[in-house]
């Protein structure tokens, strides 16, 4: 998951309880601070190592979460080598993206890498500099190597487990009484405690669904009510992106829950079609 990495946001990232991760060891959570830039790359690397040091156990890992990229990007053993990129030659990308402007820095990347420029605006001043970074530092294009990195055998052979709701309507009932519960239980309190500490509202990690608009809150822009109904808001047309990033997977087993999840039904379901993938 792309922010239960974090130390320090545990209501907002709905983090597995104590009683949870007492039931099954739990990996890649609270490994950074919220003021750190957590990337992709560095996830797919710690990852990896939980990874192999359970494969040398015996056992097998189990990946859950919401992140698609993340997940894609761990199985497939996409190829961060010679992108994790330069601090230096990015702030002097950026300086020069804030004098020149969006429309300029997006034609140069047009000049290099045309495909992506026409996926990005204007206005994305992080992938533009991003983009150039790469192109800059390893002469190669981000399209190029998005192109080889899929040319690569996959690191690991999945099982994939696509957890779903029959209705819609069902789904994003749960999602509205979740953050409604994440309210009660303290998520206003939790943002106040991040932002005492020091932290920029400005940083990736409070760029989160739930954090922002707390923060909002805070701030005296919306009430704690309105920031709950954004925030419910912001959550479902997230969970729509995430089902239509996991309905691009093949060979997936979808589990459609009713109007709650019964976990003793999809249990036997699961374990026969993991069995079957590991004959096949």
């Amino acid at each position: 998951d792309s922010m239960q990495i974090y130390r320090r946001m545990d209501i907002g990232t709905a983090k597995a309880t104590a009683a949870e991760r007492a039931a099954a060891v739990h990996h890649m959570i609270d490994v950074a601070d919220p003021e750190e830039s957590y990337s992709v790359a560095r996830y797919v690397e710690e990852a990896a190592q939980c990874c192999e040091d359970i494969f040398s156990r015996g056992k097998t890992p189990i990946i859950v979460g919401g992140t698609g990229l993340y997940i894609d990007s761990l199985l497939s053993g996409r190829d961060f080598a010679g992108t994790d990129g330069d601090e230096g030659l990015r702030a002097t990308i950026a300086a020069e993206y804030d004098e020149a402007g969006g429309e300029e820095m997006l034609r140069r990347l047009r000049e290099v890498d045309p495909e992506r420029a026409e996926k990005l605006h204007a206005g994305d001043k992080r992938r533009i500099v991003r983009a150039l970074e790469i192109y800059r530092l390893t002469g190669k294009t981000i399209t190029r190597h998005d192109e080889e990195t899929r040319l690569l055998p996959p690191r690991y052979a999945a099982a994939r487990i696509v957890l779903n709701f029959t209705r819609r309507e069902d789904l994003y009932r749960r999602i509205d009484r979740r953050v409604e519960t994440m309210a009660a239980a303290g998520l206003f309190e939790e943002v106040e405690a991040l932002l005492a500490s020091g932290l920029s509202p400005a940083c990736t990690a409070m760029q989160a669904i739930g954090y922002k608009e707390a923060v909002l809150a805070l701030r005296g822009e919306l009430s704690r009510s309105e920031a709950v109904a954004l925030i419910q808001q912001a959550s479902r047309r997230y969970a729509k992106r995430q089902l239509t990033w996991f309905g691009r997977w093949e060979n997936t087993l979808p589990i459609l829950w009713e109007e709650e999840p019964d976990f003793l039904a999809a249990l036997p379901v699961s374990t026969n079609f993991i069995y079957r993938r590991r004959l096949s």
